[in-house]
């Protein structure tokens, strides 16, 4: 048995028609468990999401052993999101990291794990999935962290808000300059 780091080779978000929302392959390079034929094309890869939503889209449970691999998933409200891995990677792992990533979205989007809500976040969704898995490795599992670094603004950026108040107040600042240039003339 070959341990690793590498924890996760798929992750996906199925809608409940089973059709693809986002879906991610890890294949690490030059790792043995890495090197799986499977997956290699898009057929490949809607066969095994095609049967894996047929199995998971009534079950009960959140982890099950399909075509070799383990999936993890947990239903949202039209959604089913899942972690594959290999079948030796540790479920508990598994679970707890794709619980505090959809903890971590909850964070994000505001209670709103919905098809329309991801497609319309989908850089919150990827981003907040770069800081939960790194090229298949589970790397942090704290929903807060990860939901804080996903939302923190560059130091760079400043805010600035416009409203109607603002908007007046330069009005009045240019109309007391242009009269005192006129006066001044």
């Amino acid at each position: 048995m070959n341990l690793s780091l590498y924890s996760v080779n798929a992750f996906l978000i199925l809608d409940t028609e089973g059709a693809r929302v986002l879906a991610k392959y890890y294949r690490p390079k030059g790792h043995p468990q890495g090197e799986s034929k499977q997956f290699q094309t898009l057929k490949e890869q809607k066969a095994f999401e095609k049967g894996l939503w047929q199995k998971t889209k009534k079950a009960g449970g959140d982890i099950i052993l399909y075509d070799g691999h383990l999936a993890v998933y947990k239903h949202s409200l039209d959604l089913i999101i899942y972690f594959i891995a290999g079948p030796s990677e540790n479920e508990l792992m598994l679970s707890t990291a794709l619980n505090n990533f959809v903890d971590a979205l909850t964070l994000l989007m505001r209670n709103q794990i919905e098809k329309r809500g991801v497609l319309e976040n989908l850089d919150l969704v990827l981003l907040c999935l770069d800081e939960t898995i790194d090229d298949g490795i589970i790397v942090d599992t704290d929903p807060a962290a990860i939901s804080s670094r996903v939302s923190r603004p560059r130091p760079d950026t400043t805010e600035i808000i416009i409203n109607e108040q603002t908007i007046m107040s330069a009005y009045q600042t240019v109309k007391e300059k242009m009269a005192q240039r006129i006066g001044q003339l």
